[in-house]
């Protein structure tokens, strides 16, 4: 079994697009069971219409498609929204990207919408690595105010995994039991391996960013990894399972 924990649908404003029958059709080539689906950032900036359109498009694959709201924590009332996304729209987890939406990662304007992540029992993916707004170091002090909310920190927490980069990763996931990565793009296999071994992996998710990395190669990672096979499966499935309360048959 393997659940994908990032991709991404619609069209974005960089050029990047994909359509649901393109993801499905990768999925069902490679034998990804499920996938946590977040929105593109649309060329209108609209991330509440992002989300509906989204929710749209996933309705009619509930089986196999979940969805992550994306919102941008600078817009007035955004706890509200994700508490719309969640009981309206049905969507499963909040995708934050410090990056595209032009925040810092702890920067005190999250503090509504991680205290409404706590109260519904939101799993947090936020976009790490990226210099200046979501290093490391500073996903792990917004996990460290908020230790009751699970946060995902994309690539390995460090675009690069490489240098000092490396080892803020390392630092910030041991020192916050909260923080969890994805695998998405790590080039670095032995940072997989000894986090895995570090963390008894629990706290370590399968993920390929599609369509931005390839997702039979972003397989790879997994497959090749010097792990246990009961640790591979916690890394394909049975973590996501857990953060996101589902069962995958």
């Amino acid at each position: 079994m393997l659940f994908d924990f990032r991709v991404f649908l619609g069209e974005s404003y960089d050029g990047n697009r994909q359509t649901v029958n393109d993801l499905l059709t990768s999925m069902d080539a490679l034998d990804i069971d499920m996938a946590l689906v977040c929105p593109f950032k649309p060329l209108s900036y609209d991330l509440e219409k992002a989300n509906r359109d989204l929710s749209n498009t996933l309705e009619k694959h509930t089986d196999r498609l979940l969805g992550a709201a994306r919102i941008d924590p600078w817009q007035l009332n955004a706890a509200g929204s994700l508490i719309s996304a969640v009981e309206d729209l049905g969507m499963r987890a909040l995708f934050l990207n410090p990056w595209e939406e032009n925040f810092q990662a702890d920067n005190k304007q999250l503090d509504e919408l991680m205290s409404t992540a706590s109260e519904i029992h939101l799993p947090v993916s936020i976009a790490s690595g990226y210099p200046w707004v979501s290093e490391a170091s500073q996903v792990g002090r917004l996990a460290a105010r908020w230790p009751q909310v699970p946060i995902v920190m994309t690539n390995g927490g460090q675009i690069n995994i490489s240098g000092l980069g490396q080892a803020g990763a390392e630092l910030a996931l041991n020192q916050q039991d909260n923080l969890f990565f994805d695998t998405a793009g790590i080039y670095r296999q032995d940072f997989i391996e000894d986090m895995v071994e570090e963390l008894n992996g629990e706290r370590v998710l399968f993920a390929s960013s599609s369509p931005y990395f390839d997702q039979a190669y972003e397989i790879k990672r997994i497959q090749v990894a010097k792990i246990s096979e009961d640790d591979r499966l916690k890394i394909a499935v049975n973590n996501a399972q857990r953060l996101l309360g589902i069962e995958i048959d």
